[in-house]
């Protein structure tokens, strides 16, 4: 939703990153104006079930108020959940304060106040977050991982184990060891292929290049990291806990990722081609975010 560093401008709003899953969508950071981003790219600001804020500098949570402004005047009532870091609470109640209390009537506003860990496990996904090296400030940063999908289902291995089309086929997808009325018991595993992993989505927050991030990171499909400043501003970039072009590259080496994606990037760089150019001596696989950049990342299949 927006890719731009502390400054938006007329090509880069401020950061915010909207992940669809299944009807649902779950926001990573909330920068200015992005429910306006949220709409200009097609999705429905109704379906952010959950908010995830990396840390207490504006430009990453300001659009959280008007965010949930749009929501009241949508009359929603379906409770969204909002985690972040220690004092996001507090912020949220002062607002919520100063606005007299416009929030309550619409729905409840969740807050977890976290130094890392599970913050939210659905049936579905896990979402986690650790702790990350943004100078003074304490920043987070998160991953999305869903859980292993049941392996694929046979349909003629089941036919010649005499199982019946029927609820039995689904029981037995669900994971279920079927006992035959013959007295023969199938497990899952005679007419399933293996589990199907399923995908990790990662982003850093604000940071400096930190081992932890490049553990946390491991074998992801998508590593979203910030790349404030080329190489050449590398002293910047250490004095405002920010990570340059190269070494978010060499997170993503060392973390065997299969994709980097840059992004909060320095207003200063119209043209981006400096910082891409230096990435890819790292890592060959990278883009620079672009303002309501779609990627699609694809279910991974196990066949037996």
């Amino acid at each position: 939703m927006g890719t731009s560093g502390s400054i938006p401008t007329n090509e880069r709003s401020l950061p915010s990153i909207a992940i669809r899953r299944n009807g649902e969508i779950l926001l990573f950071d909330a920068g200015e104006n992005c429910q306006v981003q949220i709409i200009k790219a097609g999705l429905k600001p109704g379906r952010v079930t959950k908010v995830f804020i990396s840390h207490l500098h504006t430009d990453h949570f300001l659009g959280i108020f008007g965010f949930l402004q749009t929501m009241i005047l949508m009359e929603r009532t379906k409770s969204i959940y909002i985690y972040g870091p220690p004092g996001l609470s507090e912020l949220l109640d002062a607002f919520n304060n100063i606005v007299g209390g416009l929030f309550n009537p619409y729905y409840n506003i969740f807050v977890e106040k976290t130094e890392g860990g599970i913050l939210c496990e659905e049936r579905e996904y896990i979402v986690r977050a650790i702790p990350v090296s943004h100078g003074k400030t304490f920043s987070l940063a998160f991953s999305l991982e869903e859980k292993p999908r049941s392996g694929k289902f046979f349909p003629e291995k089941a036919r010649a184990l005499g199982i019946p089309e029927g609820s039995l086929w689904s029981r037995i997808q669900n994971g279920e060891t079927l006992e035959l009325k013959n007295g023969r018991t199938i497990s899952p595993s005679q007419v399933m292929g293996p589990e199907r992993p399923g995908r990790k989505i990662v982003y850093s927050g604000d940071t400096r290049p930190i081992q932890s991030l490049i553990d946390f990171s491991k074998g992801a499909d998508v590593l979203i990291h910030e790349a404030t400043f080329d190489d050449d501003l590398h002293s910047n970039a250490v004095e405002a806990g920010h990570s340059t072009a190269s070494e978010a590259a060499i997170i993503a080496r060392e973390a065997d990722v299969k994709m980097l994606v840059l992004t909060h990037i320095s207003p200063r760089y119209r043209d981006t081609s400096k910082l891409l150019k230096q990435a890819k001596e790292h890592f060959p696989n990278v883009i620079i975010a672009k303002d309501l950049l779609s990627i699609n990342i694809p279910l991974k299949e196990n066949f037996r």
